[in-house]
């Protein structure tokens, strides 16, 4: 009988970095596109008689938020998260959540989100789901499923069922933004609101990165594979994914509360100082009597003053 030759660990890693294709995500982006550009191009019109359907930033926003979809679904990361590294499907996470859901929120102005939703059930049923309990509950809900190691452990190498939790993902994503950015104003939070949400979005995925930052043992068995990427082992790819949950989520998150507080509150006051300063400054040829007069003056002009019985001789009071 032939022997049988085992791959080298060389081979092996050079069977990771492997070109894969991935149509699915090609076919998918095409999509998204061609639904966006005949939204701005046969509806907007319609919608916004004079002017662009679309601002530059909703544009640039778009094509952020297009680029991001790509990068996190396409080979290679989608090949690592799917095989290797939990470290890698971490980073996806972070990817479709925190920032291609704000980005294609962003993207989509307020003609366009009335036209999908309508007036009717779709409207109403929305603005319950954004109501800031239940976007973060739906979010947060589903973080914490998607950490369940027999989830995790299922969907590895399952291609359809990892697709459809990056779906769910994206879907509560947005669901959970939208009370911060969405393209419906009036579901909208007040500057102070927001913040106050945002920092409590950061507070529970804390939770699962500290399991995984301090758990002892393999997690998801699914990733204790013989081949190691950069040399990581099981243990340090749980830490390295941990440490991306808690650190890359809660920065960027107070990013946006840091750039928010910036916005409406030091901007604001400077204004409110600066309108104060201007109201209050003397006009020009107004002479400020309560500041300018004298205790000595007023007696003085009492003693050159007539009596009451005698008439007043024009330019008689200097």
């Amino acid at each position: 009988m032939l022997a049988v030759a085992t791959p080298t660990a060389a081979q092996q890693l050079a069977q990771v970095w492997k070109f894969q294709a991935h149509p699915e995500v090609w076919v998918l982006m095409v999509g998204l596109i061609a639904a966006y550009v005949y939204m701005v191009r046969v509806i907007g019109p319609e919608a916004v008689p004079e002017g662009p359907a679309v601002s530059k930033k909703q544009i640039g926003c778009f094509v952020a938020a297009m680029a991001i979809f790509w990068a996190g679904s396409d080979w290679p990361i989608h090949d690592l998260a799917e095989n290797y590294l939990y470290s890698a499907h971490m980073v996806q996470h972070l990817m479709m959540s925190y920032f291609l859901a704000p980005l294609a929120l962003l993207a989509i102005p307020e003609w366009m989100a009335r036209s999908l939703l309508g007036k009717g059930h779709g409207y109403g049923t929305m603005k319950r789901l954004a109501h800031p309990i239940f976007a973060g509950v739906i979010f947060n809900a589903y973080v914490m499923i998607t950490h369940i190691p027999g989830v995790v452990n299922a969907s590895v190498g399952n291609a359809l069922l990892h697709y459809a939790l990056h779906t769910a993902l994206v879907l509560t994503s947005l669901i959970a933004f939208m009370p911060v950015c969405g393209p419906i104003p009036e579901w909208h939070l007040k500057p102070a609101g927001k913040m106050i949400y945002l920092f409590l979005e950061s507070v529970v995925p804390t939770v699962p990165a500290a399991w995984l930052t301090f758990a002892e043992g393999t997690v998801y068995k699914r990733y204790n594979v013989p081949v190691r990427v950069w040399g990581l082992t099981v243990q340090e790819d749980q830490q390295a994914a941990g440490a991306i949950m808690k650190l890359g989520g809660s920065v960027y998150l107070w990013t946006i509360i840091g750039v928010i507080f910036f916005r409406h509150f030091i901007r604001g006051q400077a204004r409110e100082m600066k309108l104060r300063s201007t109201t209050e400054a003397p006009m020009t040829g107004y002479v400020n009597d309560d500041a300018s007069l004298t205790y000595d003056q007023v007696v003085k002009a009492f003693r050159e003053s007539p009596p009451a019985d005698e008439p007043v001789t024009p330019g008689k009071i200097d």
